[in-house]
């Protein structure tokens, strides 16, 4: 599904409640997994130990840890929207409610459900809040849900 192409984040408003994209499918891949586990010095054995996680992890691999999951909402958010004038600079204002209600096992591939929550005037910038769903091919849970704040700076 190609992004949702706005004017400006005003234009959010006219996608109140509605799901607004369905992002390509994403690899996470062991090695991305071990990278992030050096990255982060979160080294447990369910994510870099694929023997053991085989052995004595009832997900019978090992998994991607929830804050990875989580980080890559950015990565879909540029495949979600596109806003073509009136932002000088977007920042990540924060997290609303985030849960993980499913493992990501590696070598499986994720994508994002992404629907407009709320947008509300600033100041100085538009917010916007975004709710976005992490699904896996295949998993009957989502992986991650959040509701993810995003400062829109005019």
């Amino acid at each position: 599904m190609p992004p949702l192409k706005v004017e400006t984040p005003r234009s959010l408003n006219d996608f109140l409640g509605r799901e607004i994209a369905v992002t390509d499918w994403f690899m996470v891949t062991q090695d991305r997994i071990r990278q992030f586990a050096e990255v982060t010095e979160d080294r447990q054995w369910i994510h870099v130990d694929h023997e053991r996680a085989q052995r004595e992890s009832p997900y019978g691999t090992t998994i991607a840890h929830g804050f990875l999951t989580l980080s890559l909402v950015s990565h879909f958010m540029k495949q979600a929207v596109q806003i073509r004038n009136g932002v000088r600079m977007g920042v990540n204002y924060g997290l609303n409610r985030v849960r993980f209600p499913s493992p990501v096992r590696a070598d499986s591939q994720i994508r994002a459900r992404v629907s407009v929550q709320s947008v509300k005037e600033l100041p100085d910038a538009i917010e916007a809040v975004f709710a976005i769903s992490v699904e896996g091919q295949g998993s009957e849970k989502p992986h991650c849900v959040a509701e993810w704040i995003v400062r829109y700076y005019q």
